[in-house]
């Protein structure tokens, strides 16, 4: 074979490269974008979780309201690149749910199960706060094919599962 053919053969190998790189970089993005929707999806899914636990408890208080800060949750409310914050207050009891994005698209860095969402369910009161003491636990939106799941996981008992209603109530339950 003469050196121009082995250059030619060479660069048809490196053009067929390119064109791999830029299939590539397209399914990259689309699964970024994809994600994405299914962040904010999953964000707008546990503001409304929270929305329907405090219009249940609300129908049956005689009290002040039992508030939820923010009370309106959009798709834009949602930040990808920061922390975001839910809040129930009840009567100066509070429930906390912080979460962000994880770096990656997905991980399992701190949960077994793939990851796109994590964060931290907090509850605390006046006396647990004098005691320097504030219950947490982990959160996760866990990833399976194209949907997604909340679920938390206390890291003192390994207890895991469904971040619902009834899990909520356990947790006010500590604090009120």
């Amino acid at each position: 074979m003469n050196p121009r053919d082995s250059r030619q053969e060479r660069l048809k190998k490196l053009a067929r490269k390119i064109d791999a790189l830029a299939e590539k970089d397209t399914l990259l993005i689309r699964q970024t974008r994809d994600m994405a929707e299914l962040r904010r999806r999953a964000a707008l899914e546990l503001h409304a979780l929270c929305v329907r636990f405090i219009q249940s408890l609300n129908q049956l208080v005689t009290g002040p309201p039992i508030e939820l800060d923010p009370a309106a949750y959009w798709p834009e409310s949602f930040q990808d690149s920061g922390v975001n914050l839910l809040q129930i207050n009840v009567r100066g009891r509070v429930l906390q749910i912080e979460f962000q994005a994880t770096e990656q698209i997905l991980s399992t860095e701190n949960f077994r199960v793939p990851y796109t969402l994590e964060g931290v369910v907090r509850c605390f009161n006046q006396r647990l706060l004098d005691q320097n003491l504030v219950e947490e636990q982990l959160l996760f939106y866990c990833v399976e094919k194209d949907s997604g799941h909340w679920r938390f996981f206390d890291a003192r008992t390994y207890r895991s599962g469904p971040l619902d209603q009834d899990y909520l109530v356990s947790v006010m339950e500590l604090v009120v």
